[in-house]
């Protein structure tokens, strides 16, 4: 019995060697491990994620730009040549209507310089045009010329659509540039996701093909001990149950590999064959600790969501102002004056040129509507105080998970070192519950609990170290700010818009 003892003992110091896996699967050794920095440096640029933020932002930057060019001087060059062969009626100078056979060109050519003037909502234009008219049954021609011609409109009492314009469409443009900033970093958060999915998947396999190895020597153990009887059948059984189940863990956790293989080669835009086969994990933490009220104030300032509810709050009053502005007294003033002169040949149509005006008052005042202007203004009224009620109950739950997400990520990093040490400790536990049951000492219940624990603890050592990356960027989309390099996260927008995406700072 003794020597039995000693046979066993020194199975058990060979057994953590014996029988494991030289690898992971074949596949993965296709192709270098890829940290967590490079995956979210490849997400951040090839993801169809990235790219959809990319063509979003671009988008928003020519609507900006755009709007904007509505406010500088814009010069057009109109012509519109009309030919008329007909018989028409034609009405002579004693008031008679008569059929005549008309054979004419008709050519014109216009320049128009118009500004708008965004402080009153109206426009002045510059004009400068020649007309031609061919009577080719007569053989004659005649010119009109507009040597200057200034025009002015105004409404009066309405809408000032450009007023409120400028208050909002910087807003729009400021909500892109921070939408593409705070994108990134969920695509970061989701290239998270992704790693440690196969990060987890590849330490399963790896535990699965271990716990396979050791339930085989054990099973074989087992069977010797049988055949002498110092087990008893049932104990044997059990081993051999054990033996089975590891196997088809291996087998399932072999399909997980290569399942979550695929999916982080697609997100990051590899073809089939191509990408990463293999994650490796950095165990080392930075030290960071988040004060809650500055992170607050950079999410206050730096979120989308902020400048996308001020703005819905500005939409709601210009939506009030437009139902008073239509339901009221409105009125149309256009003014204009300008230089002109008709003659049969070009050059006399530009001298001793006549002056010529016009002014244009017109209004309307709705006497009896039956309420409906008042009806309108009353329902913007109420859509604005809506509005306003669910800005303020935005702002509030905002600011709550902001503080939530702040207090996670602190006490993450502790929850990650309570896991890794759990995880060295089960370790241990199982090689010793493994030594005990092979001098007899121990039940295979016992050891069967010490594989599960140890199991267990490995993915929560994964799992905490998930759950602080996927906070760490969170935390980054939430207030658009670094911590660890302590600033404020920016980006590029020419390279942006030259299709240079540049990747945002790597992980630490």
């Amino acid at each position: 019995m003794t020597c039995r003892k000693h046979l066993y003992l020194l199975l058990s110091l060979l057994l953590p060697t014996a029988g494991l896996p030289a690898a992971p699967p074949a596949d993965s050794c296709a192709t270098r491990e890829w940290t967590l920095e490079e995956t979210i440096e490849r997400a951040c640029t090839a993801s169809p994620d990235a790219q959809a933020a990319r063509h979003s932002f671009r988008a928003a930057y020519w609507d900006w730009r755009a709007y904007k060019a509505n406010y500088l001087p814009a010069l057009t060059l109109t012509s519109n040549p009309n030919l008329n062969r007909a018989i028409n009626s034609v009405t002579m100078s004693d008031g008679s209507v008569r059929f005549v056979e008309q054979n004419l060109l008709t050519s014109d050519l216009s320049l128009q310089l118009t500004q708008q003037i965004p402080w009153t909502g109206g426009s002045v234009s510059l004009e400068t045009s020649l007309q031609r008219v061919d009577l080719f049954s007569e053989g004659s021609a005649s010119w009109k010329s507009i040597p200057a011609n200034i025009s002015y409109s105004q409404s009066l009492f309405g809408y000032n659509s450009q007023k409120w314009e400028r208050r909002i469409e910087p807003l729009r443009y400021e909500e892109a540039q921070k939408s593409y900033l705070e994108t990134m970093e969920l695509v970061a958060a989701r290239a998270v996701d992704l790693f440690f999915a196969l990060a987890s998947a590849q330490s399963n396999y790896e535990t699965a093909c271990q716990n396979y190895a050791y339930a085989d020597t054990l099973y074989q153990f087992a069977r010797g001990r049988y055949e002498i009887g110092t087990i008893t059948e049932s104990e044997m059984l059990q081993l051999e149950i054990n033996r089975l189940s590891e196997e088809t863990n291996r087998l399932d956790a072999r399909i997980e590999v290569e399942e979550a293989t695929q999916e982080l080669c697609s997100y990051l835009g590899f073809q089939e064959g191509e990408g990463p086969k293999a994650v490796r994990i950095r165990t080392e933490l930075p030290e960071v600790s988040v004060d809650a009220a500055r992170a607050l104030l950079w999410a206050r300032a730096q979120n989308p969501d902020m400048a996308s509810l001020k703005r819905q709050a500005i939409e709601a009053e210009s939506a009030v102002a437009q139902a008073k502005a239509n339901a009221g007294f409105k009125a149309d003033l256009y003014l204009r004056f300008g230089l002109t002169q008709t003659a049969d040949n070009l050059g006399e149509a530009y001298r001793r040129l006549l002056d010529q005006q016009v002014v244009s008052v017109g209004f309307t005042l709705p006497l009896l509507d039956w309420g409906r202007g008042r009806g309108r203004v009353r329902v913007a009224q109420s859509q604005r105080d809506l509005v306003n009620t669910q800005v303020e109950q935005s702002r509030t739950d905002f600011d709550q998970n902001v503080r939530k997400i702040v207090g996670q990520f602190n006490l993450q990093n502790l929850r990650v070192r309570v896991a890794g040490r759990t995880d060295s400790t089960a370790r241990r536990r199982g090689e010793v519950a493994r030594r005990l049951y092979l001098l007899g000492r121990s039940s295979v219940l016992d050891l069967n609990a010490s594989i599960t624990e140890k199991d267990d603890a490995r993915r929560g050592y994964l799992s905490a170290l998930h759950t602080y990356w996927s906070l760490y960027y969170t935390l980054r989309s939430l207030t658009l700010y670094d911590f660890l390099a302590d600033r404020p996260l920016r980006a590029d927008y020419e390279a942006l818009l030259a299709d240079r995406p540049a990747p945002p700072a790597p992980a630490p």
